[in-house]
């Protein structure tokens, strides 16, 4: 049985793509290697959102290359997802050591290629429906792909195309089998999840879909969260339904990038601060207790210090619980990449780095505030603690490998376990916990 080892790069998307590959090659018979030297072929899940994750997906693969080259046996190496679907046939002659490049529309095909790379006769698959290989109690669902927005400094729509919204009965196909497996937390996600069934002959909404996943989730004590919603996004029946359905998690994602009317017209997103506020507020009223996460970029093109300050003002005041900060990085082939007034690489980072000290003070902060909550706590592993083995997992508040996580230092428990915690210190963005027995 020839073994595949996978290298994934970039965000949960990505993960999701990753794990329907694996899943469909393990239904034709293929195992997975966890080392390159046990593996027959390599794939590497690529990211092509900024030119930094093109770099670092294009590393990688060199580096796996130059360890297979070190072996005694080639070991053909496949690219997937965003890197070909920008780049296309350009990567032919750019990256020889590549044995073949598959891009993210094509990655259902992954069987044949694989085939075809080790010489070995293609094969009709089975359909197994659903097909996912998680392990432990939470689960990316990928509702949508591509996006229809052209924001000028995102190459998103030019790498995954133009926005479609993944069909319900998949969806509740996979959550249904994943429930069946042992998941119990749900995480929807898309680029532009808010929009989700608008493409529909007979549109659906957001809320309709998640009032009907938390349906199928409800009798196995299910958790729904769900990232990516713009601001526009927030309906008064989305908002109505994240407060009025338990099994939905009160953790709202809305990625502003900035507040600046001025900024946010060229970026081609529509707002305003005054507006932005009020979103907010109404949210902290009709949510009460509900977490707030966000995404800000400093250094757009033509950002004055005024309108630097107005970003920094504008978060310092909401207060988010989590913040992620990223500096402007002009993409090949964006609008904004051919903008005028280019702001200097040294005050775009002093500008990110202020943001992020900011950003940190207010989650450290919120993340403290939760010392003394008893809370269920989803197990996603062990690791090794300053007093031996701990658990590691993560409660309602925290979204799986985004938002820091609640450390164990004692108790039984099992990856993909929910079990009570109560919070007794912080650092950082961790939580400290401990099991709740029949003692306490």
């Amino acid at each position: 049985m020839a073994q595949i080892l996978f290298v994934t790069l970039g965000c949960a998307k990505n993960e999701v793509d990753t794990d329907r590959m694996r899943a469909l090659l393990g239904v034709a018979g293929f195992g997975e290697a966890s080392e390159v030297s046990d593996a027959d072929a390599i794939i590497v899940n690529t990211c092509s959102f900024l030119a930094s994750a093109t770099s670092e997906s294009i590393e990688t693969t060199l580096e796996l290359a130059e360890e297979v080259a070190e072996g005694v046996r080639t070991r053909p190496i496949i690219m997937c997802g965003c890197v070909p679907s920008r780049y296309g046939t350009e990567l032919i002659d750019e990256l020889p050591e590549v044995a073949a490049f598959v891009r993210a529309d094509e990655e259902d095909n992954i069987v044949s290629v694989v085939n075809k790379v080790l010489g070995l006769q293609d094969t009709e698959l089975p359909w197994h429906g659903a097909l996912r290989t998680v392990e432990g109690a939470s689960a990316y669902i990928k509702i949508s792909d591509g996006c229809d927005r052209f924001c000028t400094f995102c190459a998103i729509p030019y790498i995954r195309g133009r926005y479609f919204s993944r069909p319900f009965e998949e969806i509740a196909d996979e959550v249904r089998a994943l429930a069946e497996s042992g998941v119990r937390e749900f995480v929807l996600i898309g680029q532009d999840t808010g929009i989700w069934g608008s493409d529909f002959a007979e549109p659906k909404t957001l809320a309709w879909l998640l009032r009907e996943i938390a349906a199928l989730v409800r009798d196995v004590n299910g958790w729904v969260r769900v990232l990516y919603l713009q601001p526009e996004g927030m309906t008064d029946e989305l908002i109505a339904t994240i407060r009025d359905t338990p099994e939905i998690l009160p953790y709202i994602d809305i990625p502003i990038q900035h507040c600046s009317s001025r900024i946010l017209s060229d970026m081609g997103r529509p707002g305003t601060p005054e507006a932005l506020h009020q979103l907010f507020d109404r949210l902290r009223d009709e949510i009460p207790g509900m977490v707030l996460r966000t995404t800000g970029m400093a250094g757009f093109p033509g950002e004055t210090d005024e309108e630097a300050d107005e970003l920094y003002e504008f978060l310092a005041s909401e207060g988010f619980d989590y913040t992620s900060v990223f500096a402007y990085s002009p993409e090949e082939g964006t609008i904004a990449a051919d903008l005028p007034g280019q702001v200097d690489e040294d005050v775009k980072l002093e500008r990110t780095q202020r943001l992020i000290d900011l950003t940190e003070q207010m989650g450290f902060s919120a993340t403290a505030s939760h010392v003394g909550e008893r809370v269920d706590v989803i197990i996603d592993g062990v690791e090794e603690g300053d007093n031996g083995l701990e658990l590691i997992g993560h409660a309602w508040f925290q979204a799986p490998d985004c938002d820091g996580a609640v450390h164990v230092a004692s108790g039984e428990a099992a990856v993909g376990d929910i079990v009570t915690v109560d919070l007794v210190d912080s650092f950082c963005y961790e939580l400290i916990g401990e099991i709740v027995t029949e003692e306490n």
